[in-house]
C-alpha cells in the first residue's frame, strides 16, 4: 500500500512540475492530455459547492486503474477529497484551485467524500455514495452541524 502511495506521489509531483505556470483551457471538456504522453486523459472532477450526490460532477466518474484524476474546486470553501477506503486523498483544495493529480488504483467501483464536509459524496465506475445518516444541511460538517 505504501508503494502505491509513493508511486502516486511521484506521478503527481511530475505532473505539477510539467504543468507549472499553465492553466487548463476553458471549455466543456472534462479531460486534459496526460503529462508525458500516453493514451489516457486526466479526468477532471468539478466540486460544485452543493451537498450529497450533487457535490461532484461528473458523479459517478469513469476511471481506469492508474488513471490520473484532478479535482477542481468551483466552491467558496476549502475541500479535501479522499477515497472511502483511505487509499487515495488530495491535499486541501482552495477555492478556485485544482488538486494535484492523483493516480486511481481502482479497477472497479469505489466511493469518495470530502473529509471536511461529510455530506459531500461521489463515486467512480458506477458506484454511488450515500451521505451519512441525519445529514440535513448542504455539507454536514463533521456529521451534521
Amino acid at each position: 500500500m505504501l508503494k502505491v502511495r509513493a508511486i502516486a506521489l511521484l506521478i503527481g509531483s511530475a505532473a505539477i512540475a510539467v504543468s507549472c505556470g499553465g492553466g487548463s483551457p476553458a471549455g466543456p471538456s472534462n479531460t486534459t492530455p496526460p503529462a508525458g504522453g500516453g493514451n489516457q486523459a486526466t479526468v477532471t472532477i468539478n466540486i460544485t459547492g452543493q451537498g450529497g450526490k450533487s457535490a461532484f460532477s461528473p458523479n459517478p466518474a469513469t476511471v481506469s486503474p492508474g488513471q490520473l484524476v484532478v479535482f477542481k474546486n468551483n466552491d467558496k470553501e476549502v475541500h479535501h477529497v479522499m477515497l472511502d477506503d483511505g487509499s487515495v486523498q488530495t491535499a486541501d483544495i482552495a477555492p478556485g484551485a485544482t488538486s494535484a493529480p492523483v493516480a486511481m488504483g481502482t479497477s472497479g467501483s469505489t466511493t469518495y467524500h470530502c473529509s471536511i464536509h461529510t455530506g459531500m459524496v461521489g463515486g467512480f465506475n458506477g458506484a454511488e455514495a450515500v451521505p451519512p445518516p441525519n445529514c440535513n444541511v448542504a455539507y454536514c460538517y463533521g456529521g451534521g452541524d
